[in-house]
């Protein structure tokens, strides 16, 4: 095999791995909107979050589509202090 195919190679099953494991990782996680208590506060009254809140809403990124499209939980979820709490925390916030 030449060099540059093997590297070729490589760097496709990377790609894979990477890939599944997102996959795998976005299955695992079970939506419910209660996981992001940690961050009601940070939402409310605009206090930094937690690290608490951090990671849940690091854990929770897959269903904030779902928390968005949600009409009883748009309000806050979509609300400009959620979305400095999920910049503050290095979460994307989606576009959906």
């Amino acid at each position: 095999m030449k060099k540059g195919s093997s590297i070729f190679v490589i760097f496709f099953i990377a790609i894979l791995v990477i890939l599944l494991g997102e996959l795998l990782v976005a299955e695992a996680v079970t939506c419910k909107v209660a996981e992001l208590t940690p961050c009601a506060d940070a939402i409310i009254s605009s206090k930094p979050p937690s690290a608490a809140c951090c990671a849940k809403l690091k854990e929770q990124k897959p269903c904030l589509c779902g928390y968005i499209k949600d009409p009883k939980l748009k309000p806050y979820v979509n609300s400009p202090n959620a979305k400095k709490v999920a910049k503050t925390c290095g979460v994307p916030f989606p576009k959906c």
